[in-house]
């Protein structure tokens, strides 16, 4: 990965193309180590993770982060990287464990040190613990000090307690030399502090960090623990620590198994609540104070289903990707594979808007079965607002629309497209027609698709990933431009 990061600053719709991290050469000399999985701001912004599919996870520090001399435009540099996850062997059942980084959560910050959870991909065959979650700390540490010491003075102290006097004569005292230290600059040092296993038996798709700071959630496709920070051999139960799950959705005959958990989420504020969502388009809202095994959920979040366009497809496409409270917790946003949804958390009935990604796409719904893409899983993320979300889509395409305003824009994470000055597609407020924005559905890219992403928190910065590459987009206003 090429750490420096080229930049430019063609503004693009009222955002511009800041940086890109990652290799400048050909897409087919990419191994499939390098993709990026996941990306994830820190929760103040100054700092950036990736994690790869082949478990090594990039930060990336904001220049001037913690100085209070960060310069304007948001502009990144490298941190550090280390091996999260390594790739494992299940000899008894002659699988393999992928070391692919699935997902990165940022714990809240107590001292000088970053702490991350990172969790890998695992397997849907294993029988027992193919996942694992590690807690990683990084800080800033001296490189060890050269010293030296006369031969004479490493003796033993003298006895009774007194101090060491040792017997020199003139000619050995003016050859006595006194420790010599070398201050060295400081390395940011990753060190793996636990490592949370033994609770999933499949793979883990989502970690969510309580409000609380002293638990975390993590989920798989038919269990969701609940985890202490500070204890990594045991989730949380309600029979002497061992291991029961706060959701449990697994059938006793698997052949009655009708849906799969997709992602969760804790609250930002409530402590006691949290969010999940289905493989059959369903969203639910637990309270853990109602019973310790949250399977019957406070509210449930479902659409009616239009009978009389349902299809051998509407499962598949009604499948939630990714599900997220807001900042405030007030709205739940949702993705599906053809659309972007905003709920709010009093009105289970129907969402309040539904913004079309891939509309365009419905006649080829048949192509993309058959080539597997109607099953990616594309992430939808808030802006620092309640009213601004982020999305990815095929060709490098993504959206950031303002649900409230009825608009949205399109972009391209291509460094081609800023080279020839190519303009963004907007959409005007109230136009949200199929075509995405003038993207011909004839001529799209599959292979290249953004399905990871994430929002800067407190400012109109966001961080794209493609492919092997990490794009960096800030809004074009005279702080970002300058």
């Amino acid at each position: 990965m090429d750490r420096d990061g080229s930049s430019s600053g063609s503004p693009q719709g009222g955002w511009r193309f800041a940086q890109c991290f990652g290799d400048k050469g050909d897409i087919d000399d990419i191994t499939e180590a390098d993709i990026i999985s996941t990306v994830e701001f820190d929760p103040t912004g100054d700092y950036l993770a990736t994690g790869d599919k082949g478990g090594r996870v990039v930060m990336f520090e904001r220049s001037g982060a913690g100085t209070g001399l960060q310069k304007q435009g948001c502009e990144y540099r490298f941190h550090t990287e280390f091996q999260s996850h390594e790739p494992e062997f299940d000899y008894l059942k002659s699988l393999e464990i992928e070391e692919k980084i699935n997902q990165i959560c940022w714990c809240k910050r107590q001292n000088a040190a970053h702490m991350l959870l990172s969790t890998n991909e695992g397997s849907l065959a294993t029988g027992e613990d193919p996942a694992s979650v590690l807690m990683a700390k990084m800080s800033h540490e001296s490189a060890p000090m050269d010293g030296t010491l006369h031969p004479s003075l490493l003796k033993l102290g003298a006895p009774n307690g007194g101090l060491l006097t040792p017997s020199l004569s003139p000619a050995q005292s003016r050859l006595l030399r006194l420790p010599r230290l070398v201050y060295h600059d400081t390395i940011v040092a990753a060190v793996p502090r636990k490592i949370y296993a033994n609770a999933h038996a499949y793979h883990i798709n989502s970690l969510s960090v309580n409000s609380d700071g002293e638990t975390y959630i993590s989920a798989d496709d038919l269990r969701i623990n609940l985890w202490n920070l500070g204890i990594s051999d045991q989730s949380f139960s309600k029979f002497d620590f061992l291991t029961i799950d706060i959701v449990d959705i697994k059938p006793v005959n698997m052949e009655e198994l009708t849906e799969v958990i997709t992602a969760a989420q804790f609250h930002p504020i409530h402590c006691n609540e949290l969010v999940y969502s289905s493989s059959k388009g369903t969203i639910k809202l637990a309270d853990m104070r109602e019973s310790a095994l949250c399977d019957q959920h406070a509210k449930l979040f479902e659409e009616e289903e239009d009978q009389s366009t349902r299809s051998f497809f509407s499962e598949i496409i009604s499948s939630i990707s990714d599900v997220r409270f807001s900042h405030d917790g007030r709205y739940i946003l949702s993705r599906d594979y053809l659309s972007l949804k905003v709920w709010d958390v009093n009105m289970e009935s129907r969402p309040l808007a539904t913004i079309p990604i891939h509309d365009y796409l419905r006649p080829k719904l048949c192509d993309l079965y058959e080539n597997d893409c109607i099953f990616d899983k594309f992430e939808g993320i808030w802006g620092p607002s309640g009213t601004t979300a982020l999305t990815g889509s095929y060709s490098n395409y993504f959206h950031l629309v303002d649900w409230e305003r009825d608009s949205s824009i399109v972009l391209q994470a291509d460094k081609s497209a800023f080279k020839s000055k190519k303009l963004a597609a907007t959409h005007k407020p109230g136009a949200r027609s199929a075509g995405a924005g003038g993207i011909n559905a004839n001529n799209v890219d599959f292979n290249k698709k953004i399905l990871h992403a994430s929002y800067h928190p407190r400012e109109d910065t966001i961080a794209i990933a493609a492919t092997n590459n990490l794009f960096i987009f800030s809004a074009n206003n005279p702080a970002a431009s300058a």
